[in-house]
């Protein structure tokens, strides 16, 4: 019966809610809004049993999707029959001059939008003069069952399921009494820009006092300048940053801003930033690797594919790239991109240990020594560590595995393989 697709600005349609367990004497909607939405209803009715079965029927989901439209909201509810019946509760929209003065009202106070943006609606401006809240006798039900109750059990349903539609979202009200979300925005918006620009052009313009370029520029004794604050013990945090609907990921901003003040606080205690010598891929690969968490979730995979797009490479890229970062760091990300030609000594004297400790005859190439099965490699770091690869045999995919080692043996027993087994690799 919902038919969401249909869905404009002045048409949203809201799936059915799930049954739920509402307790005795508990309020029914989470908000204050709500509650004055189910105190209008209660305070109007003519039977306090319909109202109670009605309550029953919300709470045990008999009450399909519901549309709501300026001045209708529209739902089909299930009562003791198999034909589910039409209802419809009316409310009456708001004129002009009423639109006009709550507008207003929202410009005056930056908090107001802000309130709205974040789903919240202020008590302030619901006082604001325009009777944006029903009251009793303000909701009008209409069911096409055979009850002539006001309301019936049926209406009363969709009446206490509304006020959940008005807990989440207060521009359902909104909408209800004439406007759309959009719609309101944009005029606030604009009606905010107004106020900005009247105020701009109305404030004198301060003058500032004069100096002579020869009294400026005279040689003089200056005063020593104040001693530096104390750098504090550790970085602060960073505000919580909202979600807003096609806004950044305010998990993303968090990092950033988290990564920011940690290389200002090391700048300021030690007057390096060894991030800045970083080149674009290689912090791309660092922030990367600093996300939480070892699935690619949805965020991660987002994170990855904006990333490896900023600096021209793939997200598989990307993530074998964060995997040798996590390994090794900066120089465990050289020794996955750029191999090398060792001088003779610790990597001569590689495949001796590697064959002391009963392991087939390793084939060298440049700072590489590879298992001759093709699934083991060993990497020779120029920071004269061991750096542990692994591939599907036959196939030329290396990944970085386990922990850098000074001893090669060492690098491979860091797979967790156990010493008897290594000869089974």
């Amino acid at each position: 019966m919902a038919t969401p697709h249909r869905d404009t600005e002045l048409r949203r349609t809201f799936p059915a809610f799930a049954v739920r367990d509402g307790g005795d004497g508990a309020a029914f909607a989470g908000s204050w809004w709500g509650n004055a939405w189910v105190e209008a209803l209660e305070r109007g009715a003519l039977d306090a049993k319909r109202l109670a079965r009605g309550r029953g029927y919300a709470e045990q989901g008999h009450v399909d999707a519901i549309t709501v439209t300026p001045g209708l909201v529209l739902a089909y509810v299930r009562g003791s029959r198999p034909r589910p019946y039409r209802v419809q509760v009316r409310v009456r929209t708001l004129e002009d001059a009423d639109w006009e003065r709550f507008l207003d009202a929202a410009a005056d106070r930056p908090g107001h939008i802000a309130a709205l943006l974040d789903k919240e609606l202020p008590q302030s401006l619901a006082d604001c003069g325009v009777p944006l809240l029903p009251g009793p006798g303000d909701l009008a039900p209409r069911c096409s069952c055979p009850d002539s109750g006001h309301p019936c059990k049926h209406a009363a349903a969709l009446c206490y399921q509304t006020a959940r539609l008005l807990d989440a979202d207060p521009f359902v009200l909104l909408l209800l009494r004439g406007r759309g979300e959009k719609e309101l925005l944009d005029a606030l918006s604009r009606r905010s820009a107004a106020r900005a620009a009247r105020a701009a052009r109305e404030r004198q313009p301060r003058t500032l006092p004069g100096v002579r370029a020869t009294e400026a520029l005279a040689a003089r004794e200056r005063p020593p300048l104040p001693e530096p604050l104390p750098v504090p013990p550790h970085p602060e945090q960073p505000p919580v940053y909202p979600s807003a609907p096609g806004g950044p990921d305010p998990f993303a901003l968090d990092q950033l801003a988290t990564d920011a003040a940690a290389r200002a606080h090391a700048l300021l205690g030690t007057g390096r930033d060894p991030v800045g010598e970083l080149t674009l891929w290689q912090d791309a690969v660092r922030l990367a690797a600093a996300r939480p968490g070892s699935g690619l979730t949805a965020a991660t995979r987002a994170l990855y594919a904006t990333l490896a797009d900023a600096v021209g490479r793939t997200p598989a890229d990307l993530a074998r790239a964060v995997a040798a970062w996590r390994q090794g760091g900066p120089a465990g990300l050289a020794v996955l991109e750029e191999p090398w030609d060792p001088p003779a000594g610790r990597f001569d004297r590689a495949r001796p240990l590697l064959l002391a400790a009963d392991l087939p005859a390793f084939r060298p190439w440049r700072n590489r020594l590879t298992h001759p099965r093709g699934h083991v490699q060993l990497r020779l770091g120029r920071d004269g560590l061991w750096y542990a690869y692994e591939s599907e045999p036959g196939r030329d995919d290396w990944w970085p595995r386990g922990t850098p080692d000074l001893d090669p043996v060492g690098a491979l027993t860091g797979l967790g393989i156990p010493d008897d087994g290594l000869d089974d690799l």
